[in-house]
């Protein structure tokens, strides 16, 4: 008897009571056919020397559980009186073999800048064992497909995953990003070529159908970059044609003032005497008196009360501009702190303040000017950050300008890969003088 997975088939079996008083049967069917085997009618009564014919229905499950081949074929027939006469006949049934392949492609989309790689998933759910075979097509000849392996042997239930490698034949430096799309063709058999492809598109049985897949190539110098490089070109530009010319001008004129002012001051210096234009010797000036009208005490001397000479007190006027930068640098999950500590008999007036997120990190900044802190800043909100203060702030001698980084997630940088830690650049500008003694 032959019956393929899913269908039915049906054989008969008579039964016949060769005793001497009316029996009982009862059938049942044993062995490996029993889960998808019935018999009808599974009980006969019969009277001695009659018979009866009753029906095996053969059902197997389309399934890779039922393997294809003879399977044993058993009907115990039970009495229900005599017992120890039970029969058991024997035959085989056959199982037709069918074949079906299940294939995934995943992912079925990647991107990079050369080549990426899928992972393509393959089940033989019928019930024979098969050699499925791995191919990969694409329109042109844009794209090398390698399948590792590319052959496999599957049995039945069997599962197994072969990686795929896909990479464009050139890179893509400028422009607009490129789709290649593909498919990928698994076939019974030792070899996977175009009539496999074309039996697969026709639906035939046991052909996994074709899975598309897509390879998106990006080019390696984005186009936001290359309007950045064009915006700095600019500025070079313009600052080495207007600019410094400007700056170069001013400066010159500056200085040649200058030197023009201490020539005159020089002179001016060298042509009066030591005592004054009034008085060549040296001694008392004169003057009026108390009433205005005749000659009037030494006016020339320090402890004149009309003396025009003594020095200014020692306070702490003057400075000068400085600039002090802050680098942090911390991995992910971690807080690391980076200060700038204001030398003694100094004080540092701050006047500007920026900082830089260049990388697009994720996490916390907060500034501190000594015991003050000043502000707290998520980083995601922004990549570059400045404050001004028209009243400078001032940081006095051995206290520290803080900047304290707490990194969340490390963000990806003008190259495209994402960095290992958080990394922070604070610049403090101000005037830095001397302290009041």
């Amino acid at each position: 008897m032959t019956v393929s997975p899913g269908g039915t088939a049906t054989t008969t079996l008579t039964v016949r009571n060769d005793g001497d008083i009316v029996e009982a049967y009862s059938l049942a069917v044993v062995g490996d056919c029993a889960a998808w085997t019935t018999v009808e009618p599974a009980r006969v009564s019969l009277y001695p020397g009659t018979s009866e014919t009753v029906t095996l229905t053969f059902a197997p499950p389309r399934s890779h559980e039922v393997r294809a081949g003879e399977t044993p074929l058993a009907v115990r027939v039970l009495p229900a009186e005599r017992p120890e006469s039970v029969v058991v006949p024997e035959s085989t049934v056959t199982v037709e073999p069918f074949h079906e392949l299940r294939a995934e492609l995943e992912p079925r989309r990647r991107r990079g800048w050369l080549g990426a790689r899928f992972r393509t998933a393959v089940q033989n759910r019928g019930n024979t064992p098969v050699d499925v075979a791995l191919t990969g097509r694409q329109d042109g000849e844009d794209l090398r497909l390698a399948f590792t392996p590319d052959k496999k042997r599957l049995e039945p239930g069997e599962s197994a995953e072969v990686a795929l490698k896909v990479r464009a034949r050139k890179l893509i430096w400028f422009g607009e990003p490129v789709t290649w799309p593909f498919e990928v063709l698994a076939a019974e058999g030792g070899e996977a070529d175009a009539e496999a492809g074309t039996a697969a598109e026709a639906g035939q049985p046991g052909e996994a159908e074709p899975l598309p897949g897509e390879f998106a190539q990006i080019p390696v110098l984005p186009k936001w970059l290359l309007i950045v490089l064009a915006a700095l070109l600019a500025l070079l530009l313009a600052w080495f044609a207007l600019v410094r010319p400007a700056v170069r001008s001013t400066a010159e004129q500056a200085g040649t003032k200058a030197a023009q002012e201490e020539t005159e001051r020089g002179k001016e210096q060298g042509s009066a005497p030591p005592g004054g234009a009034e008085n060549p010797a040296g001694g008392q000036g004169r003057g009026t008196g108390p009433d205005g009208t005749g000659p009037g005490g030494a006016g020339s001397g320090p402890d004149s009360p009309g003396g025009g000479g003594g020095t200014g007190g020692s306070g702490g006027g003057g400075g000068e501009q400085a600039s002090r930068t802050i680098d942090v640098q911390t991995r992910a999950g971690a807080t690391g702190e980076g200060t700038y500590k204001v030398p003694a008999g100094k004080v540092f007036r701050v006047t500007d303040v920026v900082v830089a997120n260049f990388q697009g990190d994720e996490g916390l900044v907060t500034i501190s000017f000594g015991e003050n802190k000043i502000t707290t800043i998520a980083l995601e909100t922004f990549r570059n950050q400045d404050y001004h203060w028209v009243t400078p702030i001032q940081v006095p001698e051995n206290a520290a300008v803080t900047a304290s980084v707490t990194c969340a997630k490390p963000g990806t940088p003008a190259t495209g890969t994402q960095a290992s830690g958080c990394h922070q650049v604070l610049n403090v500008s101000g005037v830095l003088s001397d302290l009041a003694r």
